[in-house]
């Protein structure tokens, strides 16, 4: 029936959307090497408005210990130097007038773990996020049965809305795996 595969379409499309969400905020718990994606989320004000620092300077990797900030406008370079010293990111930047660098210090064992619990967080986050989606989900095709589609049909989708739960609790499971990985190497 076609409203039950828009349901599992709609509920498949959301559970990716958790899996995006996971893996950008995976990419901000950084694992000893330096990548732009730990300031993602660091904001400026910018002609008035809070801007995302990727709206306003490039950020690159030199090397696997460093990133190098370069803002378009060069009046911006304080506000973004003073934004990454507020941030709990524990980095200092060092900023030479047209660019911002941030040395990008190892990891202590302790340090790890406290990585990995917060990798931990998030990956509770999206199993929870994942299992939402599968209750919307049910809910919704459970309300077809009053609507005269037949329970057979709705308890097999049901079913169909396990599996899928069921995959995607699996794949974050594989993600945790590998950044727990990551995070644990020295």
């Amino acid at each position: 029936m076609e409203e039950i595969d828009l349901y599992l379409d709609v509920a498949r499309d959301t559970m990716d959307g958790a899996i995006k969400h996971l893996i950008i905020e995976l990419g901000k718990i950084r694992a000893g090497k330096a990548s732009p994606q730990m300031l993602e989320g660091l904001q400026i004000e910018y002609y008035g408005s809070m801007t995302p620092i990727q709206n306003v300077a490039t950020i690159n990797t030199p090397d696997a210990r460093t990133l190098a900030i370069k803002p378009f406008e060069k009046k911006t370079i304080n506000d973004i130097e003073k934004a990454i010293r507020n941030s709990n990111l524990g980095f200092s930047p060092s900023n030479d007038g047209e660019l911002i660098r941030i040395s990008v210090p190892p990891l202590n064992e302790e340090r790890r773990r406290e990585l990995v619990k917060r990798a931990k967080n998030e990956i509770e986050t999206a199993k929870i996020n994942v299992r939402n989606i599968r209750q919307d989900a049910n809910n919704s095709l459970r309300k077809l049965t009053k609507e005269g589609v037949s329970e057979d049909l709705v308890k097999g989708s049901e079913e169909r809305v396990q599996k899928l739960t069921d995959s995607y609790v699996a794949k974050i499971e594989q993600i945790f795996s590998v950044k727990e990985k990551e995070i644990m190497e020295v």
